[in-house]
């Protein structure tokens, strides 16, 4: 089921809720019809759950926030990754 966003008119995932049976955008953890709790513990098909983030390589370039990715590239800047001398 989808709706469309009443600021934007973007598509929206719609479910029901179990506790109003109100059809709502999937936005958050509870219902803005009724104010129960949604099902918890469920995962959305784009949520990849616990990110492990230790291996990760902040951009070399100290103005930037970004981090290198597989092909040694900075995903934010683009700029190639320049380990410290």
């Amino acid at each position: 089921m989808t709706m469309l966003c009443d600021k934007c008119a973007k598509e929206m995932e719609t479910i029901v809720c179990p506790h109003c049976e109100g059809e709502i955008a999937k936005i958050g953890a509870f219902c803005y019809l009724c104010g129960k709790e949604l099902a918890v513990g469920e995962k959305s098909p784009e949520d990849p759950g616990e990110v492990d983030l230790s291996d990760r390589v902040p951009c070399s370039d100290g103005n930037c926030v970004g981090v290198i990715n597989e092909k040694g590239l900075c995903g934010t800047c683009g700029k190639p990754y320049a380990p410290e001398s």
